[in-house]
């Protein structure tokens, strides 16, 4: 009797052993895919969808240009106080807007929608090319893989800070590294009128994500002693979550605007 017993007690052990194993399997399983899916499904879904607004953004764009200078061509009239093309931005959809930024860095009709793309970051240092939106939420511009610009800071190319910010890790993490640029590299600002280029300028490798004095109208941190700006000008801030994989401070990027060309 106590012999049957024992191994009773045995078999149920070994029951129990082998249920506990196949959860801790199956829970490791569920684990990985989780990170599969966060660090490489992600990437490869919102990398292939900024990609494709880019394309569709240009494209937009130059048949715009190509309208315009036709019907230029045409006009008997001159047509230098019209508005050439068909006066809108590609929206995250392909659908045509109502906004547009000038040459000379003024606003022209109205600003973009919310979530709207409406321009192109490239930054040649890093091979990044990445739709820039209207906005900074989640899930309709950062996780999508876009870059988001702050509503109230400056438009490409006017005085005041284009303030923008983008994912370091996951979801197409465009700004991931961003801590690698340097003095002097280029931050192209592409348009449906202009190119607004901008040169690396400082870094604050570290900071608050409450400290909104970074992407002020002149960029200056409120919780360093020293870094930013203290005269008015144009410039561009990039900033991120540092370190990787957290969101407990943030990495700051500043420009000035160098140079504007037409389109």
């Amino acid at each position: 009797m106590v012999v049957q017993r024992n191994a009773r007690g045995r078999r149920v052990a070994a029951r129990g052993l082998w249920v506990g194993a196949e959860l801790v399997v199956t829970l490791g399983v569920v684990l990985l895919l989780l990170v599969v899916h966060q660090l490489w499904w992600t990437n490869r879904q919102a990398r292939a969808g900024a990609e494709h607004q880019v394309q569709a953004l240009e494209r937009e764009w130059g048949q715009e240009r190509g309208g315009a200078g036709a019907a230029g061509d045409g006009d008997s009239g001159g047509g230098a106080d019209k508005p050439g093309g068909a006066g809108g931005i590609s929206g995250a959809g392909g659908a045509s807007g109502s906004g547009g930024w000038s040459a000379d860095g003024g606003a022209a009709r109205s600003v973009p929608r919310w979530d709207q793309a409406y321009a192109v970051i490239r930054i040649p240092r890093l091979g990044l090319v990445a739709p820039v939106a209207q906005g900074v939420s989640k899930s309709g511009v950062l996780d999508k893989g876009y870059v988001g610009h702050y509503p109230g800071t400056a438009q490409p190319g006017r005085a005041g800070n284009f303030a923008l910010a983008g994912h370091r890790n996951t979801h197409g993490e465009p700004f991931r590294y961003i801590n690698r640029l340097r003095r002097g590299d280029r931050v192209d600002i592409e348009t449906r009128d202009a190119v607004y280029t901008y040169t690396v300028d400082r870094t604050l490798a570290r900071t608050s994500p409450r400290d909104g004095g970074v992407i002020a109208a002149v960029p200056r941190s409120n919780v360093k002693p020293y870094p930013g700006y203290t005269e008015a000008g144009s410039y561009v801030t990039l900033t991120t979550c540092t370190p990787e994989f957290t969101s407990r401070y943030r990495l700051v990027v500043w420009g000035r605007l160098v140079d504007v060309r037409s389109r």
